[in-house]
């Protein structure tokens, strides 16, 4: 049905009205749209961590060869006159030859020490190749597996060969040597460093690589030739690890320039801030610096080390630059292993970049290995030679007249730039090229502040950023902080720290090691720190703990857990959740922090969180309280009470609204369980007995036949989308291999088809041949049996049957894991059939093994029919119980009882994740059940190692680690939604346009009054009998529920969108929708007459629906307890015989879920906090079967059973809150509906079809209206004052608010227009002129007013 286009562009509607949302869609809260319903559980994937060095090293022995032979100048190269001649800035013929040879050797070793002065140095001048042996050899004898660094000047000596060799002496100097680069090699070994400074140095690294790589192949020859010479040899060390550096190509003769040194290679390496200025005085540009000679550099004052004074700067400015230069151009793991792991290679590298650029202004090229990209023109030597200019132009005045050193801006201008980075910057970007120098900033206190601030800003946009920072080397910077006392920096390391240990927990120990917790420790206990500041000391101290037993030590000794305990009543929530998740880790199998949580009643002080708004915080203190009871150490009778009080205390949120406290719940009782397993094992035993002697009739098999459709005229049922609640929800294992088509559905006893629902795994054995069997067959217990012990066990007297007195808790624990077994969330009944299953399997193994069992008396049990209830425990010839093997679940072959001390593996059968089948289906039947699953058992991240207890000890449900992303994502960014600019945000304001045109049209048209409505716009086929319709308020969408799935229909178009299992149990029917946030992003919840509530997204359109999140509304609608409702009309269709099973009415302005039905009850949920705010007292002896509410006013409205219509006012106290009951109707309220006004009025409607208007401030009604009798449905138009009833009799009347028939549909239109059905649903769209209808010949139709009005 298309709006009427005139409509549309009708001139009275102007642009401006036109283009203005409703300011009411912002205002409006939303419900379930919080990180916990619209993310996965679970922590992120740990990124690898390559920033930690593997093998830090250090440079032990230095080797210094000088081949100078000073005075006789090598044949092989013409020297110009005048000549470079300096070496080691010394003049040698300014001394006799061998004086100047040995100040020349005692010099470099004095350069190289600056460097690195803790090494060896062996100088070796002028030698012959013996000598060069054996310094080598010895060397590397006292390095063992350290780097050795060969330096060899060969400024005396020809240049060298191409064969591989260089030059040396021999004993009297009448000869030069030639010396392999093979044997070399040999005698240095690996790992080691070489430095050439000679010409043509290039050659030496080629024949290097090419030894290197004949080594190899001679390896590779003698490891398969056992008589070859090499093979008895001991392996030579591989020349993989080795570093050369040499001073140009191998076709380039070094610069003679005089005013150079002669070794200027060794100059850059070794003395790089003196070589460095002198080329800048060199430069044509130095005479723009007046003033600046090459004496005057001689005189800058200063010492290197010493930051404060013009040199050291200077060199501090060089560090930065260069290393940044590195950290921008190489490829990271090349960064890590030149500039990180050995403190002289870095220096060495850093400064070659100098040589690189300097030695190239005088066509040479130095060469490394492994080879570097050329930086010579980087944009950063720009900041080089700014920063020398500025220091050279301050030189005179400070020497000659003594003014004080300003200091470069240098490293406040590179913040500058880092913070221009930050703040401009694009999403996807290139990372800062400034990110050393922030480090080098750390250093300095004068930019300390700001450069933390900038760099936790940038760790804040996201897990790569903080694996950037600690790539450049961020680590001992912070950790070494963490040593200052200063205040002002706390808030700002606390941030980075947590950034840190969010992406990368494995820093836990560097900090216990350096004492850094005792920081944070600090920060936690100080109270005039903002929350947000101990939020994230408390996290990172919850790292610290976290697994990690000595960090446990160091923190209980820190006196943590008393820090911890002040703060559980903060007012801010994340430091309340956090606080309780570190009190869970620090006691986690740590009894010594357990008895001091004790002495400190600390699982006392946590009760007060398990009913707290947040449900995060709620499922920390679960979390807490698991931990505590979950601890090995031996018990006590005095921690034996303890942990019972803990599991009473657990046990009360049994029916908590979120299922991830639930599933918390779920996992800390099965700690309890694995402490007191034998004691559950006595209570799993009497509970199995019990459900085998008692004889539940199944509510399945009590229906009337007439609620079942037979099989012969079911349609064509259309496939079912599969639906991927997460895991998978229960219906994955039937439900959705069936497609729900009925076809191969075989007649049971009764001669109705058994139903088959995630709610049914009994597995007939005709049934299971057409299946296959189900995922759950390892069950001992399957989710029928379960779910029958959990209807027993409320009805028997297991307490007198098990003596020992305080058996009981065992007993109400049991129970607990019973109801949740059976919860709506596939999540939480998961782990719950988990810990059960694993219980009972105990049990039978253990009642088996005290007995000697006889094979023989096994027989082939017969198939269990439908109302066993699946494979139970049965008892066959006197033997102890064992899974009865009906034909889909286990062989005959009774398993092996374990031998006692062989210890259980891993359990039989492991969480199905997706849906895959669980690793038991690859055992073969007749395996023992003790031995280890197939190959890839192990491979799914837990430890196979065994544990004493088949419930993996570690059961954990992720969250903790999901609350721990928080701190790894971005904390300062704008998030989406409030981004202007963002498409959630675009999105948003499209939706609310819509809303508010369909508003004003529909208004519009309700205003000229609605004189007929008949006009059938849709009709179509349901998959099942529709029992509730709901339309979508603002999309052509509407949602049509049978007994368990629902199906959506454009009813513009007139196709199918979607249709999906609910997961209701097969006993249960649905019985109520809402949409939630139907003017943004809509979900739509369910209620089924057991009292659950699920609610979905992403149906109707191109994605699987999804589980948002279901709970208990009601607990005590047992559908045992129906029936009462039988009798209280004759009029009442089929769909309706089972009492009003449960009726929600939904108040999106202030988030609260009215819920009743089939109670005595009015529960009040709220859905920001996930919990029941109150339970309003009926006052009636019969069930709800209408609710209406209005937030304005605070009333809820509800229509009764037994015909009266009562209303309440929620602010008042609930046995005071009930303000007003009418007793007008003499039977059943079909419907009773509150006007949304300041003065609406109460409609209510009965079966008998009388329609009654009352005011809410007077007592009897104020108008009476009759209409058909024996009412089926019956909706109120909220707008248009219109009401339309269905009967039995197969028509629909539509009244107007006087009480005349405006339509009588009895027919649908079509060519055969045939009679219509009973009519088992209807509904009115809430604005549009629309009447939704479904009756029992799975219909569904709608109609609307006639079309010129439309």
């Amino acid at each position: 049905m298309k709006m009427d286009t005139e409509l549309l562009h009708s001139p009275v509607v102007g642009l401006a009205e036109e283009e203005e949302a409703d300011m009411s869609d912002w205002n409006l809260p939303l419900a379930f749209m919080k990180k916990r319903h619209s993310e996965k559980i679970e922590g992120s994937k740990a990124l690898a961590q390559s920033w930690r060095m593997k093998d830090r090293m250090k440079t032990v022995s230095v080797a210094l060869v000088l081949c100078l032979n000073v005075g006789v100048d090598p044949p092989d190269v013409v020297k110009t006159s005048p000549c470079a001649r300096l070496e080691c800035w010394i003049d040698p013929l300014s001394m006799s030859p061998q004086k100047a040879l040995e100040t020349i050797g005692a010099n470099l070793q004095k350069q190289y020490e600056n460097w690195q002065p803790r090494a060896r140095y062996k100088q070796s001048l002028d030698p012959t190749v013996d000598e060069v042996k054996k310094l080598c050899t010895s060397l590397r004898r006292n390095a063992k597996e350290e780097r050795v660094l060969f330096h060899y000047n060969g400024h005396g000596v020809p240049r060298p060969t191409v064969n591989g060799e260089i030059w040396v002496f021999n004993k009297n100097y009448t000869q030069y040597i030639p010396l392999s680069i093979y044997d070399l090699q040999t005698w240095m070994g690996s790992p080691s460093i070489f430095v050439y400074d000679c010409s043509n140095a290039g050659i030496i690294v080629k024949s290097f690589k090419q030894f290197a790589l004949q080594r190899e192949q001679e390896l590779e020859v003698a490891a398969i030739n056992p008589n070859h010479p090499l093979a008895q040899m001991p392996l030579p060390p591989s020349m993989k690890n080795c570093i050369q550096l040499a001073a140009c190509e191998a076709t380039e003769l070094l610069p003679m320039n005089p005013d150079l040194p002669a070794d200027l290679f060794t100059s850059c390496l070794t003395t790089p801030i003196k070589i460095a200025l002198r080329w800048f005085c060199m430069q044509k540009s130095a005479k723009l610096v007046p003033g600046v000679t090459l004496d005057l550099i001689e005189k800058i004052p200063g010492r290197l080390n010493d930051r404060r004074t013009p040199l050291g700067e200077l060199n501090w400015i060089f560090t930065a630059i260069t290393d940044t230069i590195a950290w921008n151009v190489l490829p990271r793991d090349l960064f890590q292993k030149l500039f990180r792991q050995d403190l002289l290679v870095a220096s060495l590298f850093r400064n070659f970049l100098l040589a690189e650029r300097i030695m190239r202004s005088y066509n040479c090229t130095p060469v490394s290995s492994p080879r570097l990209p050329p930086t010579y023109m980087h944009a950063m030597w720009q900041a080089w030679d700014l920063a020398v200019d500025i220091c050279l132009s301050q030189l005179p005045t400070i020497i000659e007249e003594g003014t004080a050193f300003r200091h470069s801006p240098f490293f406040a201008e590179q913040l500058t730039a880092f913070q221009v980075w930050l703040t401009m910057g694009v999403e996807n970007r290139n990372p800062p090229e400034q990110l050393p120098i922030v480090l080098q900033v750390l250093l300095s206190q004068v930019h300390r502040l700001r450069a933390l601030d900038l760099l936790g800003r940038f760790l804040d946009l996201g897990p790569w950023a903080v694996s950037l920072a600690l790539s450049v080397g961020i680590f001992p910077y912070v950790l070494k902080l963490l040593q200052s006392s200063a205040r002002e920096l706390r808030p700002l390391l606390v941030f980075i720290w947590a950034k840190i240990l969010a992406v990368d927990s494995s820093c836990q120990a560097d900090l216990v090691k350096d004492n850094g917790h005792k920081y944070f420790l600090s920060v936690l206990a100080d109270p005039y720190m903002p929350a947000e500041h101990r939020t994230m000391a408390v996290f990172i101290l919850a790292v610290i703990v976290n697994n990690y037993n000595t960090g446990q030590e160091a923190c209980l000794q820190g006196n943590l857990i008393a820090i911890c305990l002040e703060q559980l009543n903060d007012p801010h929530p994340l430091l309340r959740q956090w606080v309780a998740i570190c009190l869970g880790r620090i006691w986690q199998n740590f009894d010594s922090a357990r008895w001091c949580g004790v002495r400190d009643s600390a699982h006392e002080k946590l009760y007060s969180l398990l009913s707290d708004p947040i449900p995060e915080v709620r499922c920390a203190a679960v979390f807490a309280l698991g931990t505590f009871v979950g601890n090995s150490a031996e018990r006590t009778d005095h921690s034996t009470t303890i942990d019972h009080n803990v599991a009473m205390m657990l046990a009360q949120l049994i029916n908590d609204g979120s299922p991830v406290v639930r599933k918390e719940l779920v996992v800390a009782l099965s700690h309890l369980v694995v402490q007191y397993e034998s004691n559950f094992c006595t209570v799993a035993l009497q509970f199995m007995e019990e459900e085998k002697s008692y004889a539940v009739p199944s509510p399945a098999n009590t229906t009337e036949p007439g609620n079942l459709t037979p099989v012969k005229d079911s349609p064509a049922i259309p496939r079912l989308r599969s639906v991927n609640s997460y895991t998978n929800i229960r219906a994955a294992t039937t439900a959705r291999n069936l497609n729900k088509s009925l076809q191969n559905l075989n007649l049971n006893e009764e001669g109705g088809p058994v139903v088959f629902s995630p709610g049914n795994l009994s597995t007939s054995s005709s049934a299971s041949s057409t299946l296959g069997s189900p995922d759950n067959d390892e069950y001992i217990l399957s989710f029928e049996t379960i779910d029958k012990m959990r209807r027993v066990s409320s009805y028997s007297s297991l307490n007198s049957l098990i003596g020992v007195s305080f058996n009981s808790v065992y007993t109400q624990i049991w129970r607990v894991l019973l109801h949740l077994a059976a919860d709506p969330f596939p999540e939480v009944s998961d782990l719950a059939m988990k810990v059960l299953n694993s219980i009972a399997y105990k049990a039978t193994m253990n009642a088996r093994s005290q007995r000697i069992l006889d094979c023989g008396s096994s027989t082939q049990s017969a198939p269990a029919s439908p109302t066993s209830k699946g494979t139970h425990i049965h008892q066959a010839g006197g033997s102890p119980p064992m899974p009865s093997a009906s034909s889909s679940s286990l062989t005959n072959e009774v398993p092996k009882p374990p031998a006692r001390d062989a210890p259980p593996a891993r359990p039989p059968y492991t969480p199905t994740l997706g849906g895959q089948a669980p690793h038991s289906h690859q055992f073969p039947r007749t395996r023992k059940m003790f031995d280890k699953g197939p190959d890839q058992a192990a491979e799914d991240g837990d430890d196979p190692t065994p544990h004493r207890n088949y419930i993996s000890t570690t059961m954990q449900t992720g969250l903790c680690d999901w609350s721990a992303k928080y701190f790894a994502q971005p904390v300062m960014k704008i998030p989406e939604e409030h981004d202007v600019e963002s498409q959630v945000r675009k999105e948003r304001e499209w939706r609310f346009l819509r809303n508010a045109r369909v508003r004003r049209q529909s208004q519009r048209i309700t205003q000229r009054g609605v004189s007929r409505l008949d006009d059938q716009i849709f009709i179509n086929r349901n998959p099942g009998v529709p029992s509730v319709v709901k339309f979508h308020p603002f999309n052509p969408c509407i949602a049509v529920a049978d007994k368990d799935s629902i199906c959506f229909w454009d009813w513009e178009k007139g196709e199918r969108l979607d249709y999906f299992y609910n997961g209701n149990p097969r006993y249960t029917r649905i019985t109520a929708m809402e949409y939630l946030n139907g003017h943004d992003c809509s979900l739509l919840l369910t209620a089924t007459d057991d009292g659950a509530l699920r609610i979905w997204k992403n149906f109707a359109d191109q994605r699987n629906p999804e589980m948002v999140t279901a709970w208990q509304g009601l607990s005590d609608m047992l559908p045992t307890t129906r029936g009462l409702a039988r009798r209280v009309s004759i009029y009442l269709d089929r769909s309706k015989q089972g009492g009003a099973g449960m009726v929600v009415d939904w108040e999106q302005e202030t988030g609260l879920l009215m819920t009743s039905g089939d109670v005595r009850i009015i529960r009040i949920w709220d859905t920001e906090r996930e919990t029941k705010v109150q339970d309003i007292p009926t006052g009636a002896d019969s069930c709800v079967t209408s609710l209406s509410c209005d937030p304005q006013r605070s009333l809820i409205v509800a229509g009764l059973g037994d015909g009266s219509v009562r209303v309440y006012d929620r602010r008042m106290a609930p046995n005071e809150c009930r303000v007003m009951t009418y007793r007008e109707h003499g039977a059943w309220v079909v419907k009773a509906h509150l006007q949304r006004e300041t003065d609406g009025h109460i409609i209510s409607v009965s079966v008998n079809g009388d329609v009654r208007f009352f005011e809410t401030r007077v007592p009897e009604s104020v108008n009476v209206l009759q209409t058909v009798k024996g009412l089926t449905a019956l909706d109120i138009h909220p707008q248009a004052n219109l009401f339309a009833c269905g009967s039995m009799n197969q028509f629909i009347a539509v009244y107007n608010s006087n009480g005349d028939v405006i339509s009588n549909i009895k027919y649908y239109d079509g060519f055969m227009g045939q009679r219509i059905g009973a009519i088992s649903c209807l509904a009115f769209h809430p604005y549009w002129p629309h009447l939704a209808v479904g009756s029992n010949d799975y219909y569904m139709s709608i109609y609307s007013a006639e079309k010129r009005l439309r």
